[in-house]
């Protein structure tokens, strides 16, 4: 078992490049949540990240993206709901984290909680999404989530998140995803450990004799 000389690192991700942009705000108010549980956190803004496919994946903002998302031991995605899904924005993100870099696979075996925002009624279209990419990227989705209707509704000026059941629930949803966080990295090497991957490995090294 591995032991750890440093806090459960949680990065950050938001869908919308609004200057009141309640994905970001509704991030931010989880992010001092789990840091009071303990964790440190990072953000990744979105901004200036150009569309996947338009430029190689040496430009610095795709490098920070991916450098951050090797850096994390959990995750928290925050998308608005836009035409029913996530927006544009969010799934850009996701688009440039690749399943492997050389042997190194940035997001598999981290943890992932999952939180959307809505300008009406409560719906879970985005956060039903951001758990289909979160499995396909191999990570730990935790069985919580957060949606939170109305979303202008649920903040100060200020970005703080007014008291409310939809504030209860985030934080259930941070003190889950440290919980898991903390389960798990000790054992992300062991879970992570495929059958099919030991097959390729083994093929490789018997190619290269």
């Amino acid at each position: 078992m591995a032991t750890f000389d440093h806090k459960p690192r949680i990065l950050f991700l938001y869908g919308s490049l609004r200057e009141r942009s309640y994905s970001r705000l509704l991030a931010e108010e989880a992010a001092r949540i789990i840091e009071e549980f303990g964790a440190e956190v990072k953000f990744f803004d979105p901004r200036d990240l150009p569309i996947h496919g338009s430029v190689p994946d040496t430009h610095p903002k795709v490098q920070e993206l991916r450098e951050l998302c090797q850096w994390s031991e959990g995750q928290v995605w925050s998308s608005p709901e836009l035409h029913g899904n996530v927006s544009g924005i969010m799934k850009n993100q996701i688009d440039w984290i690749p399943l492997n870099i050389g042997a190194v696979r940035p997001t598999q075996g981290r943890t992932l909680a999952v939180m959307q925002v809505s300008g009406g009624s409560q719906s879970f279209n985005a956060v039903n999404t951001l758990r289909l990419l979160g499995r396909w990227m191999r990570m730990f989705t935790i069985p919580n989530q957060s949606s939170v209707a109305k979303a202008y509704q649920e903040f100060d000026e200020d970005g703080k998140m007014k008291d409310s059941a939809y504030r209860d629930r985030v934080i259930d949803v941070m003190e889950e995803l440290y919980k898991f966080t903390i389960l798990l990295r000790d054992r992300v090497d062991y879970l992570c450990d495929r059958h099919s991957e030991r097959q390729e490995k083994l093929q490789k090294s018997q190619l290269k004799t």
